[in-house]
């Protein structure tokens, strides 16, 4: 087949995959995790149950493929705040702050059962390392230009950091977490 035919091919595999996840997304968070069936799933993307099984073979594995692209989302958000301009401090309470705000956009989801399904991936596994280990390089940077504490190590630091900021989820507004993002900072401050 020609390149172009191929392209078009994946292209629009993406495309009804894409609409399967955010159609189960949009589904499960209607009706609960439970109540959603395959025949629905179809019905509602616009396609028949025959092609929706040549994708995923249940409901579950759409939530763990929506839930690992939402996850690699945020990773490569992460990623681009913290290559934008500025000294090591103001990156990192830029790169803090918008891990606060993502754990703040997703209040009202770490209680439910649909977070149970899916934080037990490998995926969200990896992904906390990998986050721990962005912010663990950034203090790392830090430390050397004295801009944070170096009388406790990076990577004590950075889970400090982490486990401080997940309680942004609970927090009643954007104003709230940036206070929380301000309160860990100071902890971080090499005048300690």
């Amino acid at each position: 087949m020609p390149k172009l035919w191929n392209e078009t091919i994946e292209a629009h595999r993406r495309d009804v995959r894409d609409a399967i996840m955010d159609t189960t997304a949009a589904l499960v968070a209607e009706d609960g995790v439970l109540s959603v069936t395959m025949s629905q799933i179809a019905e509602e993307t616009g396609i028949g149950r025959a092609t929706l099984y040549k994708y995923f073979p249940d409901v579950e594995e759409i939530l763990f493929a929506w839930h690992e692209q939402q996850v690699t989302s945020h990773l490569q958000q992460l990623a681009e705040v913290r290559d934008r301009g500025g000294d090591n401090r103001e990156r990192l309470e830029a790169v803090l702050e918008a891990y606060a705000l993502l754990s703040y956009g997703s209040r009202g989801h770490h209680d439910t059962e649909l977070a149970r399904l899916l934080h037990r991936g490998d995926h969200v596994a990896n992904a906390e390392h990998q986050v721990h280990d962005l912010i663990r390089s950034m203090l790392v940077e830090a430390v050397e230009a004295a801009d944070v504490r170096s009388d406790i190590g990076s990577d004590e630091l950075a889970t400090y950091c982490l486990h401080a900021l997940t309680a942004a989820s609970g927090l009643p507004s954007k104003a709230a977490v940036r206070r929380l993002v301000a309160v860990t900072l100071s902890g971080l401050d090499s005048r300690h």
